[in-house]
């Protein structure tokens, strides 16, 4: 039996939980997310000095930052075969890119609507980049977060030279 706990913590887009389990990041939730975890999940609440967490809290506010590209977290993701393999295709996208849900879609033989829902189950916001994945004219879709948080997170990533383009 895992040993699950979570704590609060604050960074510059909000108040984050962020759930442990054994020696592993197993969530990331944003006050009002839509897929809320169950209190088994949540497990007891600890301070976020909490080795897994403090190291989660810590990768999470240099990358709001703008300091990191990429996450080095033991994560465990709990969900269904077909959301495993969406969350690993999320994986896959690129700092700085997005894909569409019609994109993953056609590479699972899936539909949109199933890829959309198994992205909103995402348990990892941020370190899953679902946050990546847009409409299929480029257009913000649903995000737990928000999404203004979403167009936070594609306006931190978006490369210098398309930020110096718009400028202009």
């Amino acid at each position: 039996m895992s040993m699950n706990r979570h704590a609060i913590v604050s960074t510059r887009i909000g108040e984050l939980t962020l759930v442990a389990s054994d020696n592993a990041l197993a969530g990331i939730y944003f006050p009002h997310h839509w897929v809320k975890p169950a209190p088994d999940v949540l497990g007891d609440r600890v301070a976020a000095d909490d080795p897994v967490i403090a190291e989660a809290s810590r990768q999470l506010d240099e990358y709001l930052a703008g300091e990191r590209t990429s996450f080095d977290l033991p994560t465990v993701l709990r969900g269904d075969m077909f959301q495993r393999r969406v969350w690993s295709l999320l994986e896959e996208i690129p700092y700085g890119g997005t894909t569409s849900y019609g994109e993953i879609a056609a590479r699972l033989g899936e539909t949109a609507q199933a890829v959309g829902k198994a992205v909103g189950q995402n348990p990892l916001s941020i370190v899953v980049p679902c946050h990546r994945v847009v409409g299929k004219n480029g257009s913000l879709t649903g995000y737990a977060g928000g999404l203004k948080r979403k167009q936070f997170l594609l306006d931190l990533e978006e490369p210098a030279e398309v930020k110096s383009a718009r400028l202009f």
